[in-house]
């Protein structure tokens, strides 16, 4: 493929800024169609975005013959039926995070892209972004010295303001989310410890109902350990005080520290008492960085920025520290 030419399936709130736009802005990409449940809200996000064609069912708009690759925005109950249906058709597929419900259904996915010989990228975008690439390279020329340990914390009242907006709060629903909030944010987070740590050869945690109103659990903690030994800690509470919010992860090494968070835009450098700190500039779309590296794939011309193997191995972690059975 010279140009790529995108459906999105679930032209939702989260297409609007954050991934919608960037397709007709990255090289050999353009958006031509876009699929709503909803008739009505569909046209009209065509409408408002200049894309050509829009239906109300996802068949649809697989087998329309001028798209030649899927993006799949919808929530995560539909990621493995509508990854699948694209796969079988032949049209390569990039789907949002979490990659499905829980690792049975990812590993399905996965085998359907082996089975098709059709490619399949997950929307870990931070991997693409200039701050977590520059903590990763200050990693790679080891400015902190042997990272030791890391340790994550993620602790958001009820009502936070980091959790995206939609009409309906599908997020703690667990028939449509695959659990709460934890499953909404963490993917970002674990997977970043992957792209940085490699494999893990242990992993285990627990989840528990700390708000005895909430549908979901909504503290969860979670243990890893490396290959190279790193041993990675974190605690994730959407039930916490409003004045203990944090959004943090410390990575120690044994010369120093480095310091951010995964929804903020810093990164703070200690190396044996000196502290730096570099700020980076808000994206306007979010995931563009990630899109031109998808669209470089699926042209041939670079690697896969994400696999299905590699965002089955988040899942597989998230399953642990909830428990959840396949």
């Amino acid at each position: 493929m010279d140009e790529i030419k995108w459906g999105i399936i679930g032209c939702g709130d989260v297409t609007e800024v954050k991934s919608g736009p960037a397709f007709n802005k990255v090289a050999n990409s353009k958006l031509v169609a876009v699929m709503r449940r909803d008739a009505a809200k569909a046209e009209d996000y065509a409408k408002r975005h200049g894309v050509p064609n829009w239906y109300n069912n996802a068949s649809d708009l697989i087998n329309d013959p001028e798209v030649n690759a899927i993006y799949i925005a919808t929530p995560p109950l539909q990621h493995e039926e509508y990854t699948i249906a694209a796969l079988a058709a032949g049209k390569p597929v990039y789907v949002e995070k979490p990659m499905a419900l829980n690792s049975a259904a990812a590993q399905r996915m996965a085998d359907a892209s082996e089975k098709y010989g059709v490619k399949l990228v997950v929307a870990h975008y931070r991997r693409a972004q200039p701050l977590f690439l520059k903590i990763k390279s200050l990693l790679a020329e080891k400015a902190i010295g042997d990272v030791r340990f890391v340790d994550l914390k993620m602790l958001q009242p009820i009502a936070s303001d980091i959790i995206a907006n939609s009409e309906e709060n599908w997020r703690i629903n667990p028939a449509i989310s695959g659990g709460g909030l934890f499953h909404d944010l963490a993917p970002h987070q674990l997977d970043l410890m992957l792209y940085y740590f490699g494999d893990a050869t242990s992993f285990h945690g627990l989840a528990s109902k700390q708000d005895i109103s909430a549908p979901v659990e909504d503290l969860v903690t979670g243990h890893i350990q490396f290959e190279n030994n790193v041993v990675f800690n974190g605690l994730w509470c959407f039930s916490a005080p409003k004045s203990e919010q944090s959004d943090s992860c410390d990575i120690y090494g044994s010369k120093g520290k480095i310091t951010f968070s995964v929804f903020g835009q810093y990164i703070k450098i200690n190396i044996e008492g000196k502290e730096e700190t570099l700020q980076f500039e808000p994206l306007q779309h979010v995931e563009q960085p990630m899109i031109e590296q998808v669209v470089s794939y699926l042209i041939g011309e670079g690697e896969n920025p994400c696999s299905a193997e590699e965002a089955l191995k988040t899942m597989k972690i998230m399953d642990a520290f909830t428990k959840v059975l396949d």
